[in-house]
């Protein structure tokens, strides 16, 4: 199973705040690569509510670049790459705002949501939050922390291809139902 699993954090409740990024790549099932990365949103405005959640202040991102200045470095990671993302509508909706914002070509990429696969796979769970289905699991991490959640958001779907004896992630898809969409520009 290959795929690129991410998350992003903001700064406020703009798409286009993104203040931090993890990145976990899983090759042949396995994690081969984890990135985390901090990012200048184009405006140091955190809202108060935000930064409750991620703990990321003004003074941790000042210097880092913005998303623009990263763009070469994380594209190899999502280009041709299915892109995993739990509630991914929010994540690829930073990932397409941030992009739209710099006027930045779109990479070519699939994704897919493991908050709806949760659901498939374990429907009898009162809630598919991030945490509550990492914690059914048996998978720690800090939530809320990108890269933390990045990680498992890829061991929900290593579990999920396991549970269910899937050898690729269109395999699972496909036995669940579960889409997988393309990012498209959308026409200005």
């Amino acid at each position: 199973m290959d795929f690129t699993a991410i998350d992003f954090e903001t700064a406020n409740e703009r798409r286009d705040s993104a203040c931090a990024l993890g990145v976990v790549t899983v090759e042949g099932g396995e994690i081969v690569e984890e990135r985390a990365m901090l990012i200048r949103p184009p405006e140091l405005r955190f809202n108060r509510f935000n930064v409750c959640i991620h703990g990321i202040r003004p003074e941790h991102v000042a210097h880092e670049p913005e998303f623009d200045g990263l763009w070469q470095e994380l594209r190899p990671y999502l280009e041709g790459r299915l892109v995993l993302a739990h509630n991914a509508r929010f994540d690829m909706g930073v990932l397409s705002a941030s992009l739209d914002l710099y006027s930045m070509e779109y990479p070519d990429l699939r994704y897919s949501c493991t908050m709806r696969l949760a659901r498939k796979v374990w429907p009898s769970l009162r809630r598919h939050r991030l945490d509550t289905v990492a914690g059914h699991l048996g998978i720690e991490f800090k939530h809320h922390d990108a890269l933390e959640d990045a990680r498992a958001c890829s061991l929900i779907a290593l579990h999920a291809a396991a549970e269910l004896g899937a050898s690729s992630f269109d395999d699972l898809a496909g036995r669940l139902g579960l889409g997988v969409q393309s990012l498209i520009a959308l026409p200005v």
